[in-house]
């Protein structure tokens, strides 16, 4: 059996108990950062074998991570953070293990995007995900192909490059609202709302930190003003 197990997006209080025994009691736990999921493991005192699996180790890892499934061992996968395959290495190995035969079974638990959508604020009843942006080539073109987008767009990005998205949102988007939801879980937990400008004006000399959900309104929703 595969699980795929999400973990806290900050808070270790929201492991569910579910969690916690799938990971004592299974043979092998694959990880994106073993140091990260280490720290988790070392909080509820798992001592489960722990290997990587990332973006850089996939490939190489999944024959044998499918030859241990086949062999009947139980495995887990999990992200640094959240609900892997949502913008996390994972879903390569879900279709091998699928393709295999092997059964695979969710157990849930944090996701950012839930998360955050939860405390937005605005009508979610249909979203438009776009994950992580393209940092350079084909930046451009996507949010292009978003002008038109009538349902809410709902963006990961660093802290690094808020500015510069809130920036990018402006000239092909408009004058949008956006919610930021910065920290989400932890104590440093941030809802911000407003336009782009309202925002980039309170935002643009200011230290940022930690992971950020952008939830933009679609365009039949807001005024598209670009004034």
């Amino acid at each position: 059996m595969l699980y795929i197990v999400a973990t806290p997006i900050g808070n270790l209080e929201d492991m569910t108990f579910r969690a916690v025994r799938i990971l004592k009691e299974v043979e092998y736990i694959f990880a994106e950062d073993t140091r990260v999921t280490r720290k988790l493991l070392q909080h509820y005192e798992i001592s489960t074998k722990l290997d990587r699996y990332d973006e850089f180790t996939k490939m190489k890892r999944i024959p044998d991570i499918i030859k241990l499934l086949e062999e009947g061992k139980n495995i887990a996968l999990v992200t640094d953070a959240g609900t892997p395959c949502i913008s996390d290495p994972g879903y390569e190995l879900v279709d091998a293990a699928l393709q295999a035969g092997i059964q695979v079974s969710p157990i849930p638990g944090a996701s950012a995007l839930t998360a955050s959508t939860s405390v937005a604020g605005i009508s979610l009843r249909r979203f438009c995900f776009e994950g992580f942006l393209p940092k350079k080539k084909g930046r451009q073109t996507l949010f292009k192909s978003l002008l038109e987008e009538e349902r809410p767009i709902i963006i990961y990005e660093s802290p690094f490059r808020l500015i510069k998205t809130l920036k990018d949102i402006e000239n092909y988007l408009g004058n949008r609202e956006v919610v930021i939801v910065r920290e989400i879980t932890k104590i440093y937990e941030e809802i911000l709302r407003g336009r782009t400008k309202e925002l980039l004006e309170k935002l643009e000399n200011k230290t940022i930190k930690g992971e950020i959900v952008l939830i933009i309104k679609g365009v039949n929703d807001d005024v598209d003003d670009r004034d």
